[in-house]
């Protein structure tokens, strides 16, 4: 059965007539068809006539709603830092080059004069007429005041590399009373501040003055035993001559060493960066281009190289990151061909990237 719209009745509703569906030819049709004169409610008709389209609107919005909220958790996932995942998601570069960009307008003279003119107004004008505060100005100055603090921090890190400060062991039975001498270390890479290294000294000694290390958080790869025991010494029985220590050398010594052992690091991050290593995928390459990167030693004196075809190389360096040498080895061998193509003899790390840049 189906239904034909049968026009309006006496009261202007329309209704339907009910009627059979055509047969096929072979067969008779109904004779008897009825015709159902019933009048539908308008408001019943327009939910039939609007149902479809509603349940078209409501699967869109719910497959927009589904897809919005795929991206959002995909955002915050990438929002969120992941220390086992070496290459940095684009949200949060953009997020730290944002933040360097607000850090940068803040600090600006120009900023500071206009921030500082618009509170001297805003003061006078409260003093004459009391009025509520405007909070995003507010907001903006103790931004403005935390700005200015944190870059004399820097200043103050930058021109003092090396602080001493005193601690006190609360063990009861440490040694001279518990007195330890801290010395803290700033390192800087890429303008930005990492993580201080710290050197705490004592005195164990009872009837001597002299200095011992007593802890530190100094790499293993800077000689710090080394440099102690050419600066430190340790006393020497009665009788001897005392050796005397030199304090201001061991600390410059030290500080000088952490540098150069930072400063390779930065060569080998730098090479990386310049060959497009720094946060890529795995992704198919050229067979001469450069898949690998990376330490090959504690001291961070030789990076270890790898080609797409198997090929695999060293690079040596002196204690300030200055290349000594280059060695490359492919499926038979040492391959001095592309040893001599790398490599000169007063090459810089600079040339090297420029030559492996070319062979892609």
């Amino acid at each position: 059965m189906r239904r034909i719209p049968g026009g309006l009745n006496k009261r202007g509703v329309p209704y339907l007539i009910s009627a059979s569906a055509p047969q096929p030819a072979s067969t008779a049709s109904t004779p008897d068809a009825k015709v159902n004169n019933a009048p539908i409610p308008p408001r019943r008709l327009l939910f039939a006539c609007a149902s479809p389209l509603r349940t078209m609107a409501t699967a869109a919005s719910a497959s927009e709603a589904a897809l919005l909220d795929k991206e959002i958790e995909h955002l915050q996932a990438e929002g969120k830092p992941q220390h086992r995942r070496r290459a940095s998601s684009p949200l949060a570069t953009l997020r730290k080059t944002l933040k360097v960009q607000c850090s940068t307008i803040l600090s600006s003279t120009s900023t500071q004069r206009l921030i500082q003119s618009a509170a001297s107004s805003a003061s006078s004008s409260l003093i004459r007429r009391p009025k509520r505060t405007n909070p995003s100005r507010s907001k903006l100055s103790s931004r403005s005041t935390q700005q200015h603090a944190y870059t004399q921090q820097c200043i103050y890190r930058i021109s003092t590399p090396v602080t001493a400060f005193k601690i006190h062991d609360p063990d009861p039975n440490a040694v001279d009373g518990g007195h330890v001498l801290g010395l803290r270390f700033e390192v800087m890479s890429r303008g930005q501040f990492l993580r201080p290294y710290y050197v705490m000294l004592n005195r164990p000694f009872p009837s001597s003055t002299h200095l011992r290390v007593h802890r530190h958080t100094i790499p293993p790869a800077v000689p710090l035993a080394g440099l102690a025991v050419r600066h430190l010494p340790s006393p020497r029985p009665e009788g001897d001559e005392q050796p005397r220590q030199d304090l201001e050398r061991f600390v410059r010594t030290l500080r000088r060493e952490v540098t150069r052992y930072h400063n390779r690091l930065g060569v080998s991050a730098d090479l990386r960066r310049r060959l497009g290593l720094h946060g890529a995928t795995e992704a198919s390459a050229p067979a001469n281009s450069v898949v690998e990167v990376g330490i090959a030693d504690i001291e961070a004196k030789q990076i270890k190289l790898a080609w797409a075809d198997e090929s695999s190389g060293r690079l040596i360096m002196d204690d300030d990151g200055n290349v000594r040498k280059l060695v490359v080895f492919g499926r038979r061998g040492r391959d001095w061909d592309m040893t001599k193509e790398l490599f000169g003899k007063y090459d810089r790390m600079e040339d090297i990237a420029r030559r492996l840049e070319e062979r892609k």
